[in-house]
C-alpha cells in the first residue's frame, strides 16, 4: 500500500451537527479518500449521472458548481432518510472557458494545451443537507493555480498515463507532477475536489448557515 500524499495529512475534522450518518453523494475516489484521511465515518451513495445534467444556462463557474452540487444533493436526499448529505462538484476555468471533465483523450489534450503556461482557477461547489431537519447550505470555494508551460512530450506522457480521466480541466493536482502551483487560496484539498477546511467550518456553523429547504424539491 502506497504512502498517503502529504495533502492527506493533518486535515481538519468536525462533528456532524445533527448526529445523522454522513453520506457522500459522489462516486469520486478522491473525495472519499479525503474524508477517510480526515477521520470521517461515512457511506457512499453516488448521485445519478442525470443530476449533472440540465439546460445549458449562461452561468459563471461559481453559479454552475453551486447548482450542480445542489442537484446532486437533491438526487440523494430523495433516496435517503435520516442522513447528512455531502455533495460536491468541481470545475476549472481559464479566462471565459469553463472546463469540466474531459469527454475523451482529445478533449483532455485540448484542455491541457489551453492551460499550459496559464493562470487558471478551480472552483468546488459544496452542498450539505440534513434530511432530519430539512436544512441545506451551499458554498463555493475558489483556488487560483499556475500551470508551467508544458512541451508536447510532457502532455503526451500524461495523456498516455490516463490520469486525466474524470478530472476537471483534464489534470489532477495530486498526480505527482511538478507543473502545478497554487498561487491563491492554498487549500490543496479544494483543488483535488473537496475543500476540507471549509467543510469543517460549515459543520461547526451549520445551524447559523443553513436554510430551510422548500418541500417541493423533495
Amino acid at each position: 500500500m502506497s504512502e498517503p500524499l502529504p495533502l492527506m495529512k493533518g486535515l481538519p475534522r468536525a462533528k456532524i451537527p445533527t448526529g445523522e450518518p454522513l453520506v457522500l453523494a459522489s462516486g469520486s475516489p478522491r473525495r472519499a479518500e479525503l474524508l477517510r484521511a480526515a477521520g470521517y465515518d461515512f457511506e457512499v451513495c453516488p448521485a445519478a449521472d442525470t443530476a449533472e445534467c440540465g439546460v445549458p444556462y449562461k452561468e459563471t463557474a461559481v453559479e454552475m458548481v453551486a447548482r450542480l452540487a445542489f442537484q446532486k444533493a437533491v438526487d440523494v436526499v430523495r433516496r435517503r432518510k435520516r442522513s447528512f448529505i455531502l455533495a460536491a462538484d468541481t470545475l476549472a476555468a481559464c479566462g471565459d472557458r469553463i472546463l469540466g471533465k474531459p469527454k475523451d483523450r482529445d478533449d483532455a489534450e485540448s484542455m491541457l494545451r489551453l492551460l499550459s503556461g496559464q493562470k487558471h482557477e478551480v472552483f468546488t461547489g459544496v452542498c450539505v443537507w440534513s434530511t432530519g431537519t430539512d436544512q441545506c447550505y451551499v458554498d463555493v470555494v475558489r483556488s487560483r493555480l499556475q500551470m508551467s508551460r508544458l512541451d508536447n512530450e510532457e502532455i503526451e506522457e500524461y495523456l498516455d498515463g490516463g490520469k486525466w480521466q474524470g478530472k476537471a480541466g483534464g489534470f489532477g493536482y495530486q498526480d505527482d507532477n511538478d507543473w502545478i502551483e497554487i498561487v491563491e487560496n492554498d487549500s490543496e484539498s479544494n483543488v483535488v475536489g473537496l475543500p476540507m477546511e471549509r467543510f469543517a467550518e460549515i459543520l461547526e456553523n451549520f445551524a447559523k448557515l443553513a436554510d430551510k429547504v422548500q418541500k417541493e424539491v423533495r
